[in-house]
Order: structure tokens, then C-alpha cells, then sequence
């Protein structure tokens, strides 16, 4: 490995430390960046004539990510724990004690172990830009900032560190200098390097007039009880390790001195890693990563066929949504075709939805300009010649997806990717109404489209590889995160969330409340129970799946029976308009011998029904990576992001092993 801190003394005394983790596209606190930092302190204390330092990335758009999180997510022992913290707070210090004052030149990223070493130097200056973010976001991945952050950051700049770091907020320059985080701010195009170097001759003369206010906690008591009701508010109750604990450092550490406050965070450090949370938090922080960029996800070497116009069939709720995300993060002409009566409603739907979004400044142009790129139709008019994509969105029945294919195929160029949104016709029984099968595949949305990041990007037997290539790069141009699974009846989402389903509805009918079952899953972190979230969607389309997977659900059958297809759909369903549940639907529910469970029992009994169809996915390779079951399952039905995805939870809690003999990670 090369020199990772490389020390130049300019003939003024200014030392500049150019850092830079050889390989790594980021710079991380590795093994090497520990061992190339005590060396640079060395060289620093034993050097004379260095009346400063500076520190700067040698990295074009990073300064410093912090922690190297794969290395923290295989710690299993407290002792290595403590040994890994004791080296960022035994080098941190070091800095501050170190006689002689420092300055962080920042640009790019500056996060987590990366602005807790900024924050151990005299002072900061940072350059404004795109990829300048700066904050402490460990909160999100499960742990909480251990290297002194919950200590030096509110001795900074007061209570305001409390919201920074519990809801792990990442700043630009401009607002980071505006709280005080930053003491100097450059444009993007000035010179960083020259600018610090000013800087610090400004610390070393005494002119320099940093703002360090003391601090008053002397509210602290109360500040912190808000904090906790703020924390259990977004989670709904759960009581989440890491910022339980941040919290707890900070509430305790500062009634302290900064010492004490330290020792105060290693120990709080020492309990959060090794919590499950951490680690399935740390494993949905990389599952993430992995789906960020559909692109990176294609054949290596392939190279898209480009995407000039899009078509829609189908201007129902799900072709509304998928329009609503080709204008909103694309440039690109739609064209949509459905019967003459659905095309206005369909058009005032997208116009309104995209209004809101004006609304709250979340697009990037005008919403005149987005649906002067529509165009609308009810027959396959010469444009379609034009089309390089076509998404099918029509209604579930097998006859008019034939039909609707046969005419298709007459009308569009041979090349043209033909891709179906179906949620429970399998891609292989329609590829034979589609002239060239292999340049037909599945892309199955989720609803609504405009608030659901995920797609599942379906092979069918005759799926081509390019196909599926073509169909990541569209999930990348309209910003969605693709799994990719062969066909397969319910593909990953909907086969893992049925027996879910299946065992919730055997639950109630033994006796046990819906109210019950609901805030089992609720307490375990998701945004609704399984009841709650079927009478959202429908539950005639459940029921409707049941039915042509040939299973019997007795329950769903009579509550569909009676008319009740859920509050949204058909003003009746489990619950009425107050969130209560119905009275008037108790007497439907199907009776079994009478079975009184836990809410604990509840949550492992559904997790258990997820895990044997996620192994049976394994097994067939209709994945062929764990990692896709568990994207889908968190960004496809709200699984807790601290749990990591159902498979890795399995995993966590030693179920895995208990069911199978082995971990699926």
C-alpha cells in the first residue's frame, strides 16, 4: 500500500498533510489511514520548525467518509470494539494536544469519523460545491458517532448538534458555516488549499476571531426528554439502539468535562455496535449502495440501446403513476394509448399529482413544460414507430393482454423493448403474443409509482440478457432501484408478502384481534400491519391471487363476498374511517380452533413464512443473490432499514442456522 498521510513542510513552517487511501474511491478510516496517521503525528512531533498544519484530501470529491463500515459490521466482541474506538479517540486527541494549531481543508464529502477528526483540529474551512456534505450521519446506519462527536460538536455550536446527530442530517457548506460548524467558506472555484494555508497564518498571528461560545446545558435535562419523545415519535415507539444511545451520551457526557464525556461515548459505543440493529442497518446501507445506480447493475461492457421516446399502454392508476415518473426525472416524449373516456381523467390525474410536487419544489421544471412532452391516444397511430420502450400497464386479464400484444407488435420497430407491469401473469405465458419474445420482459411498479422507489425487472424463459440490460438502464433513467428475478407466480414481493398474509389472516381466525396482529408488525417496525395494508390495496386483489394460485382463504372470501373491498376502494373493508376495525366485519372472519398468541409469537411466525419462500427463491435461483430479497422486501413493503432485509434478520437472530444448518449472508 502507498503512504496514506504525506507530510510537505513549505519553507514558511506550514506543514501540509496530503491524505489520500490508495485504491479506494473514498478515503475511510482503514487499517492503513490509522497506521499512516501515527506515523504523519510522528513525523510531526519530531520535526522541528512546523509552526502549523493543514490537513487536505488528496481525493478529487472526498475528504473523508469516516469509518470503514464493513470493517465495524464483522466486530463480534466487545474487546474489539474498544480497541477499534480507542484508536480513533487515542488519534484524535492526539491532534488537539498536539502544541501547535490545525486546520481541516474540507471538500467533498466530510461525514461521521471524518468531521469528528475535523472537528479535533484548531479549525475548519471548507469549499462550497455539489458533493461538500458535511455531518455526522452514523444514526442511520445504526450506530452513533463514537469518535468524539457527541461530545465536540455540541460543545461547538449547543443544542443544535442534538437534531444533527439523532436524525443523522448531512449539510452543505453553506449551512454548516452558517451554524459554526465551519469557520471559513471558499466558493467552489477558489483555491482550497491556498485559502487554508491564509487561514491558519490568521489562527497562528491570533487574528483569526474563531467563534467558540461556551455553551450553556444547563436545560440539558429537558432538552434531552424532548429529544427521546422526538426519537420514539418517528419510530413509532421503538426504543432504536443507536439513537437511544447518542442521546444517552450526550445527555450524560455533557454535564461532564470533555474528558469524561468521552469515556462516557466509548462505552455507549462498546453496546451500540454490537446490537443487531447496527447490523442490519449496516447491511441495508450496502444493499442500498448495490441498487443506487441500475446502471452498474448491467453486463459488464454492455452498452444500453438509447431511449428517445417512450409508450404507455394503459392510463389506469398504474399507468398514471409510471407517466407521472418518465416527466418528472426524464426528458423524454410519452406517449399513452388507452380508450377515448380514460384519457382526460387521466391526464387531470398526472397534472395533478405533478402540481403538488410543484407545490413543495420538488421538480426541476415547470409542470407546463413536463405535459407538453404528452401525448395522448386510443390507436396505435404511426408514433409508435418512434418508440423505443413500450411499458404495458392494461387490466390483469390474460385475453386482453393478448389481444393488446397482438396489435403492439403490428405497429412498433423490431428493436423495440416491450416490457409488462403485470403483478400476477406470469412474463413467460404472455411472451407468445409478442412478436420477437426475447426482447419482452417484465417490469412490475409498485403503488403508488410516484412514492415507491422499487421495481422488480422480470426474466421470462425467453427474456434476452440485453432485455433485462435495456430494462435497468430505463429503471436508472426514471431513478427507480431494480431487483432482477425470473419469473415466478407473485415474482420476489408479492410470493414473500402471501404467506405473510396467509399465516395474519390464520391468526385473526383463531381468535387472536386484528388489532393485535396489526401492532405486532407495527411494534416490530412496520408502517402497517398486514390487515391494515390489504384493506389499502384492495382486498379483493389478494383475494383475487389466492384464487388463481388455487389457495383457499375462507376470511378474505367472505369479506369480498359482502362487497367490503376496503375503505379506499369501496367505502368498506376490515376498518372504518377512524382506524378502528368494523364490527360489522367480525362476523365474517372464518372460525379455527381458538389459538391465543403473542405479539412475539405473531411477529416470528410471519417473519418464518417470508424466510421459507425466500429459501424456496434461493433454491430455484429465481434470485440469484440473497441481496435482492431483501431490497425488495424493505423498499417493495417498508421492512425495518435496522432489520436489513428479512433473510439477514434470519440471519441475526440465529433462525437461519435454527431452520437451515447455515446463515444466508
Amino acid at each position: 500500500m502507498g503512504k496514506v498521510f504525506n507530510l510537505v513542510r513549505e519553507e514558511t513552517g506550514i506543514g501540509v498533510i496530503t491524505f489520500d487511501v490508495v485504491g479506494e474511491k473514498m478515503n475511510t478510516w482503514t487499517e492503513d489511514a490509522f497506521s499512516g496517521f501515527d506515523q504523519v503525528m510522528h513525523e510531526l512531533e519530531t520535526t522541528k520548525g512546523v509552526r502549523g498544519v493543514v490537513f487536505i484530501s488528496g481525493k478529487p470529491e472526498n475528504f473523508l467518509a469516516g469509518a470503514n463500515l464493513k470493517l465495524i459490521s464483522q466486530i463480534e466482541s466487545a474487546d474489539e470494539v474498544r480497541g477499534t474506538i480507542g484508536l480513533f479517540h487515542s488519534s484524535f486527541n492526539r491532534l488537539c494536544a498536539m502544541g501547535i494549531p490545525s486546520v481541516a481543508a474540507i471538500h467533498g464529502h466530510c461525514l461521521g469519523g471524518g468531521l469528528e477528526f475535523a472537528l479535533a483540529c484548531t479549525g475548519r474551512i471548507a469549499k462550497e460545491g455539489r458533493t461538500t456534505l458535511i455531518g455526522l450521519p452514523e444514526c442511520n446506519v445504526g450506530l452513533f458517532p463514537g469518535a468524539g462527536g457527541t461530545q465536540r460538536l455540541p460543545r461547538l455550536i449547543g443544542y443544535g448538534a442534538f437534531e444533527l446527530i439523532l436524525k443523522g442530517t448531512m449539510l452543505p457548506a453553506a449551512k454548516a458555516h452558517e451554524m459554526g460548524i465551519i469557520d471559513r467558506l471558499i466558493p467552489a472555484n477558489g483555491d482550497l488549499l491556498n485559502a487554508a494555508k491564509a487561514f491558519l497564518e490568521e489562527i497562528i498571528a491570533g487574528e483569526a476571531s474563531l467563534k467558540r461560545p461556551a455553551q450553556d446545558f444547563s436545560q440539558i435535562d429537558s432538552v434531552a426528554e424532548m429529544a427521546r419523545a422526538g426519537i420514539l415519535k418517528a419510530t413509532k415507539g421503538r426504543e432504536l439502539p443507536a439513537p437511544m444511545l447518542a442521546l444517552k451520551s450526550m445527555h450524560e457526557g455533557l454535564k461532564r468535562s470533555l474528558a469524561e464525556g468521552l469515556e462516557i461515548e466509548k462505552r455507549n459505543f462498546v453496546e451500540v455496535v454490537l446490537t443487531k440493529e447496527a447490523k442490519g442497518s449496516i447491511n441495508t446501507f450496502f444493499i442500498k449502495g448495490m441498487t443506487d445506480r441500475p446502471q452498474a447493475m448491467m453486463t459488464k461492457g454492455f452498452v444500453p440501446k438509447p431511449v428517445n421516446h417512450v409508450a404507455v399502454l394503459g392510463f389506469g392508476t398504474m399507468g398514471r403513476g409510471i407517466i407521472i415518473d418518465i416527466l418528472r426525472n426524464t426528458q423524454l416524449p410519452v406517449l399513452v394509448k388507452d380508450i377515448p373516456e380514460a384519457l382526460e381523467p387521466g391526464k387531470a390525474f398526472v397534472r395533478k399529482i405533478l402540481d403538488g410536487m410543484a407545490e413543495k419544489k420538488r421538480l426541476k421544471e415547470p409542470v407546463d413544460v413536463m405535459m407538453g412532452r404528452l401525448s395522448m391516444t386510443s390507436d396505435y397511430i404511426d408514433a409508435f414507430k418512434e418508440t423505443d420502450i413500450v411499458i404495458e400497464a392494461v387490466f390483469e386479464e390474460i385475453g386482453v393482454k393478448r389481444q393488446v400484444y397482438g396489435e403492439l407488435s403490428k405497429c412498433i420497430r423490431e428493436d423495440c423493448i416491450v416490457a409488462s407491469n403485470t403483478s400476477s401473469i406470469p412474463i413467460t405465458s404472455m411472451a407468445p403474443f409478442v412478436l420477437k419474445p426475447e426482447r419482452f420482459g417484465g417490469i412490475h411498479f409498485f403503488s403508488p409509482v410516484w412514492l415507491m422507489q422499487l421495481v422488480e425487472v422480470i426474466r421470462g424463459e425467453k427474456t434476452a440478457q440485453e432485455t433485462i440490460d435495456n430494462l435497468l438502464n430505463f429503471a436508472g433513467l426514471i431513478r427507480k432501484r431494480p431487483i432482477v428475478c425470473r419469473d415466478n407466480a407473485g415474482f420476489v414481493v408479492n410470493a414473500m408478502l402471501f404467506p405473510n398474509l396467509i399465516n395474519a389472516l390464520t391468526y385473526i381466525e383463531e381468535g387472536n384481534a386484528i388489532e393485535k396482529v396489526d401492532r405486532a408488525m407495527t411494534r416490530f417496525g412496520m408502517p402497517v400491519g398486514p390487515i391494515r395494508l390489504t384493506d389499502e390495496v384492495g382486498i379483493d386483489i389478494p383475494y383475487k391471487a389466492f384464487v388463481g394460485m388455487g389457495i383457499r382463504q375462507d376470511t378474505l372470501k367472505n369479506v369480498v363476498g359482502a362487497g367490503r373491498l376496503g375503505l379506499k376502494k369501496s367505502g368498506k373493508g376490515f376498518f372504518l374511517k377512524d382506524g378502528s376495525v368494523d364490527p360489522e366485519v367480525l362476523p365474517l372472519i372464518a372460525k379455527r380452533s381458538p389459538h391465543e398468541r403473542t405479539e412475539e409469537g405473531i411477529q416470528l411466525g410471519l417473519l418464518i413464512a417470508m424466510i421459507q419462500v425466500g429459501k424456496d427463491l434461493l433454491d430455484r435461483k429465481i434470485v440469484n443473490d440473497v441481496r435482492m430479497i431483501d431490497v425488495g422486501i424493505i423498499w417493495g413493503l417498508g421492512f425495518p432499514a435496522d432489520k436489513g432485509g428479512p433473510m439477514k434478520w434470519a440471519d441475526l437472530i440465529g433462525l437461519s442456522k435454527k431452520l437451515y444448518g447455515k446463515n444466508f449472508y
